[in-house]
């Protein structure tokens, strides 16, 4: 149940939240690959001169330096901000990610290995008709420290729905295979984790008859925008006609100006999600549920042993296809095998199976890496009756927050008491944080942080 919100003349009452970003290990190194950018602002200049007659000059340099840095980290900032806000979608507190790809790579057995459900995963082409589902926690160190903390009536983690979708063939977009029902469903998702198979076993078929993970990659590609090309040429006439008929309509010549750019980067073979788009453009493309403006998390299914000695000839040619046609999403190995052989063991068993093989489990960063690709944060409300992590979107301002809690706490937000987790952590409890002055109270222009814990006042409307 939501926390309710009184009047303002009675004091309304508040949650307490945290928000602060979830840990995530980086993907790097062929174990791990991410291409992930991120943006570091950093000024340099000449070292400086030991002769004292120089000293004023490079003073005054230190100081432009200095100035200099400033600037770029505001301007870094603002460029942040502004991607964040240009995003598409709209994911909210339910997230659904989708597993994409071709049949036969490992889709099934990672979607039980993430939700525990057993869906068929026999060894054949389509096994998986009916999309399912599963609701998986999202791991966060903070939340399981708050809860052990105040040892709450109710405890409420983070989430994320995981849709496993049957395989894409060739030709999918045209109905081949059992594709357009399967191109449905992935409309219906947040985003993407596109599987991907890397290892070789003659046992397990193939679909296209060899193991090669760019043709994959290319398949799928195209058949996502392919299923896009389409749905956006009818929508182009549909406009135009509109347009035609009523020419006074600003709404509808906007559209067709955005629907048009869509088309045309779609012919180009791009997908729509590296489209420079405008502020604009927006509300019109989050309208469309187009499937290549999803985010992607590129997994790569490797054999137990490459993946426990991070070595396979698979992990090159995965980087380089994702370095050329989607820069900055993140690619994981991982091995299904590994995995099934770790669920299978006791945990005093499964902690000294990694300590000898020293490579750990996936599954946490895999669930995490999807949720970062949504531009994801959590804030956290806090008690002794409840402890409850929330997530929004990076860049939302305090009172769309509340209103992802209660309608009331957006529409008749007054402020918000907000102090982050890492001074609770820190500082050992709330009233430890209050007394050091480390909680302040935040007007509704305040953009919430990853790790915030929130008590907000509102009027009830």
């Amino acid at each position: 149940m939501p926390p309710k919100a009184k009047k303002a003349a009675t004091a309304p009452p508040t949650t307490t939240a945290t928000s602060e970003e979830p840990k995530s290990e980086s993907t790097t190194t062929p174990t791990d690959t991410s291409t992930t950018a991120t943006a570091a602002d950093t000024a340099t200049g000449d070292s400086t001169s030991s002769a004292p007659a120089k000293a004023a000059v490079e003073s005054g340099k230190s100081e432009e330096r200095k100035v200099a840095a400033k600037s770029a980290a505001k301007k870094g900032a603002e460029v942040e901000e502004k991607d964040w806000r240009l995003m598409l979608g709209r994911p909210g507190n339910s997230v659904s990610i989708g597993l994409v790809g071709l049949p036969n790579v490992g889709k099934s057995s990672l979607f039980n290995l993430l939700s525990g459900l057993q869906v068929p995963a026999e060894n054949y082409p389509f096994c998986t008709i009916k999309p399912s589902t599963a609701t998986v926690p999202v791991p966060d160190a903070r939340y399981d420290h708050l809860k052990n903390t105040w040892k709450p009536k109710s405890q409420i983690q983070a989430v994320l729905t995981v849709t496993d979708i049957a395989g894409l063939v060739k030709g999918a977009a045209e109905g081949k295979g059992l594709g357009n029902a399967f191109l449905s469903n992935i409309q219906a998702v947040d985003a993407i984790y596109h599987v991907t198979r890397g290892f070789l076993d003659a046992e397990v078929e193939h679909v296209e008859g060899s193991v090669d993970p760019a043709r994959d990659f290319d398949i799928i590609k195209s058949e996502l925008i392919a299923k896009d090309l389409a749905m956006m040429e009818a929508r182009v006439a549909d406009l135009e006609k509109k347009v035609r008929q009523n020419a006074k309509d600003r709404n509808n010549r906007d559209n067709l100006e955005t629907a048009r750019k869509v088309l045309t980067l779609l012919q180009e073979g791009k997908e729509i999600r590296f489209g420079d788009w405008k502020e604009k453009d927006i509300p019109y493309l989050n309208t469309q549920q187009l499937l290549t403006a999803k985010p992607v998390v590129y997994l790569i299914n490797v054999s137990e042993k490459a993946y426990i000695e991070q070595k396979s000839k698979f992990f090159k040619e995965v980087k380089t296809w994702v370095d050329a046609h989607a820069p900055g999403d993140a690619i994981i190995p991982f091995s299904v095998a590994y995995e099934q052989k770790l669920q299978g063991m006791s945990e005093a068993e499964r902690k000294a199976h990694i300590e000898s093989t020293k490579a750990p489990s996936r599954l946490d960063r895999i669930i995490t890496a999807g949720y970062k690709a949504l531009g994801l944060i959590q804030f956290f409300t806090t008690g002794v009756d409840e402890v409850r992590s929330w997530t929004i979107r990076k860049g939302t301002k305090a009172p769309g927050a509340g209103g992802v809690i209660h309608s009331d706490f957006d529409k008749g937000f007054i402020c918000a008491e907000i102090y982050n987790y890492d001074d609770f952590k820190e500082l050992g409890s709330e009233s430890a944080v209050k007394a050091a002055g480390r909680c302040r109270t935040q007007g509704k222009e305040y953009v919430m942080k990853d790790g915030d814990v929130v008590f907000f006042k509102a009027n009830r409307k």
